[in-house]
């Protein structure tokens, strides 16, 4: 099965070299599960030259805020409508989820209530997920039809079905305690309240659920459909 990846951002030049770019993070988070993957950097207006070059879909994470003027954003969404036509599996994570909304008719804004960052649990099924969150934008109306399936009192629209062909998770199951470290330092500062960030610190070394998303993400993509 082949797995298209839509690079929607760059980490930060000082952790590339060390995590690798976004792709490869979905990549080792997927690793095992006979996918095949291509990359396309849309951020930098690579796009694929249609929904068909790939049997799944996967939208990053980005700086970058969905309600941005950039050139890219107009075309990614028309392509996120064509994949929801075709009834082709995609997932979207933390940009991915807000963009996939908004391109489905729903609202993303820069949330009142500032930033999660760090290791936050979620009510997912009536279990806790614990994913590391780096977002102060949020999915703040959902389109018609959309169903809440995570979801935690700082951030009520946390994961998100459409029908049985996308899933979005506003977290981050591809990243690791180190990734987050280095955004503090790289992206953080300044930007995010030193007592969030500090709190976000002394929380890193809890256990994550990464591998059981990781999991729900894989099977998701490989689940047979009418």
């Amino acid at each position: 099965m082949k797995i298209g990846i839509l690079v929607t951002g760059h980490p930060p030049d000082e952790l590339r070299e060390q995590f690798g770019a976004y792709d490869a993070m979905f990549r080792t988070l997927l690793d095992g599960n006979g996918f095949e993957f291509d990359s396309f950097a849309v951020v930098d207006n690579q796009f694929p030259d249609s929904a068909d070059q790939a049997d799944g879909w996967i939208i990053t994470g980005s700086r970058h805020g969905a309600y941005e003027d950039h050139t890219w954003i107009p075309p990614l969404e028309d392509l996120i409508r064509e994949i929801w036509t075709n009834g082709q599996p995609l997932i979207g994570v933390c940009f991915g989820h807000q963009i996939i909304a908004q391109a489905l008719g729903g609202k993303v804004e820069k949330f009142s209530g500032g930033w999660a960052i760090g290791r936050t649990d979620y009510d997912y099924d009536g279990q806790t997920a614990t994913l590391n969150a780096w977002h102060q934008d949020q999915v703040v109306e959902l389109p018609e039809g959309a169903k809440v399936t995570g979801s935690n009192a700082f951030c009520r629209n946390a994961m998100v079905a459409y029908g049985d062909t996308i899933w979005t998770v506003q977290a981050h199951p591809e990243y690791g305690d180190g990734f987050i470290k280095g955004l503090m330092e790289t992206r953080g500062k300044g930007v995010v309240p030193d007592a969030l960030m500090q709190a976000a610190a002394n929380r890193l070394p809890a256990k994550d659920d990464n591998p059981k998303i990781a999991q729900l993400m894989a099977e998701f993509l490989k689940k047979e459909r009418a």
